[in-house]
């Protein structure tokens, strides 16, 4: 990888964090005004940033050796919040998500983009049965099924690295 490529790769980390900031600021604003258009829009605008980020510092095999020479460069670790693209694949491939669902759920009941006290109001507390998408403004967490992502944490990952990422950039 040349000088110039890093150089590059580092400028898209650092707009690619900028987007995820801006967007956890919008999705914030929406905690007063309940506007579910621009919540969903605010996480997935963070989930596709930081996904960006998590592909160019984790890339496919053919291009394994640039993402560790971004990962030392940056100090990030392997273990690092946004190596997972878990949730982001959730939300990329929704329409494979429901096909899968309903191949092995014929029930009719579905419950998607879940907001706040709903999302922890099925029987005793539990989560409610069969909530595909939900977000909680309280903890800022998302939920895709029975799974949880907190944001926090994401946001927190972008963090440890884009100070130093802005200062090579």
């Amino acid at each position: 990888m040349t000088g110039l490529q890093e150089m590059i790769l580092v400028g898209e980390i650092v707009l690619q964090s900028q987007i995820a900031k801006r967007a956890a600021k919008r999705l914030r604003g929406t905690h007063d005004n309940f506007d579910n258009i621009e919540t969903w829009c605010s996480i997935q605008s963070i989930l596709v940033s930081v996904g960006n980020v998590s592909k160019i510092l984790w890339p496919n095999e053919k291009y394994k050796t640039r993402g560790e020479k971004l990962r030392q460069l940056l100090k990030v670790k392997n273990d690092n919040a946004l190596s997972n693209r878990k949730f982001r694949n959730h939300f990329e491939h929704y329409d494979e998500r429901i096909e899968e669902y309903f191949k092995f759920n014929a029930q009719g009941v579905y419950i998607d983009l879940a907001m706040n006290p709903s999302l922890r109001s099925g029987i005793f507390g539990d989560e409610p049965l069969n909530t595909h998408r939900g977000y909680n403004s309280f903890n800022n967490t998302l939920v895709f099924r029975d799974e949880t992502l907190d944001l926090n944490d994401i946001l927190s990952a972008i963090d440890d690295y884009s100070i130093t990422a802005n200062h090579i950039h």
